[in-house]
């Protein structure tokens, strides 16, 4: 049964070509080693198998992957996408031509580690802030051509994608007030104006910025390295204002001070680290032949 991250699954013919551009990458003019070892008419059958505890992303693509390889390999998914597995669990299996599961066994775990380790990372940052009211955001700290699928992958962890690009959400930051001459509120009618549909999102380093912002009524304010306490009294300046504002921090989030920014009262804690330095999540397939 598909889970309920699977259902936002991307998909297009980006993901395909993606997908497609791996492969050749790696098997160039033909993959030598498989070519000396394998008989082309062996089949075998192979398991895909965590080797740490972890969360598991990205195993749609074993689909798209094989079917563009070779569409003789079945995929038999084991368990659903954000499932949090054991070492030594299987995820997956794979039968058919033997010479084809090896030959794509690199890239497809390529995808598969990378993406579980955004996914693994994730679910502790979710659990750090456990019973309270933050929500984990990732950020646009991502691989080039792999935002999708790295924001799906911070979703299976049980974190919450900010905005996808720059076109989603007008994010004014501190360069933006510099630009404009530090005219925050002239910056703010203007992004209404020209477009009424996004969100407004604005960073300021300072609880004198904030009290400068917090009558504009914007959707966001980030609050970027403020300490606990100043968090804390940014979140009392919000109440006492009783404006719809949200407030986000950002800047010096990691495992050890996430639970403090979200006992502070905070909306949401942004992490770049959940996708430009999340381990990999360790997975290893074994073959067998028939």
């Amino acid at each position: 049964m598909m889970s309920e991250v699977e259902n936002t699954f991307p998909a297009g013919p980006w993901l395909q070509e993606l997908v497609r551009q791996s492969l050749a990458e790696d098997i160039g003019k033909g993959d030598a080693t498989t070519a000396v070892t394998v008989d082309t008419a062996a089949v075998g059958h192979g398991v895909l198998a965590a080797r740490d505890e972890g969360h598991v992303a990205g195993l749609p693509l074993l689909d798209l992957l094989f079917a563009e390889l070779d569409p003789a390999v079945k995929v038999e998914r084991l368990v659903a996408d954000g499932t949090r597995v054991a070492a030594g669990q299987a995820v997956a299996q794979l039968s058919g031509p033997m010479a084809s599961v090896l030959t794509g066994e690199r890239t497809a775990l390529n995808f598969l580690q990378h993406l579980g380790g955004i996914a693994t990372l994730t679910a502790r940052y979710v659990a750090a802030v456990a019973g309270t009211k933050c929500r984990v955001l990732d950020t646009r700290k991502t691989l080039p051509g792999y935002r999708a699928l790295a924001k799906y992958a911070v979703r299976c962890g049980g974190g919450h994608n900010h905005r996808m690009g720059l076109y989603d959400r007008v994010m004014l930051k501190d360069n933006h007030w510099a630009a404009a001459g530090g005219a925050i509120s002239a910056l703010v009618g203007r992004s209404r104006t020209r477009f009424p549909e996004l969100d407004i999102e604005v960073e300021v380093d300072s609880l004198a910025q904030l009290a400068v912002v917090l009558p504009l009524k914007v959707e966001w304010v980030l609050l970027d390295n403020f300490d606990f306490d100043d968090t804390a009294e940014a979140v009392r300046m919000r109440e006492e204002a009783s404006v719809p504002t949200l407030l986000e921090s950002s800047g010096n989030v990691n495992l050890e001070t996430i639970g403090g920014y979200a006992r502070a009262g905070v909306d949401a804690a942004s992490v770049g680290r959940l996708t430009h330095s999340a381990p990999a999540l360790d997975l290893g397939l074994d073959m067998e032949q028939s």
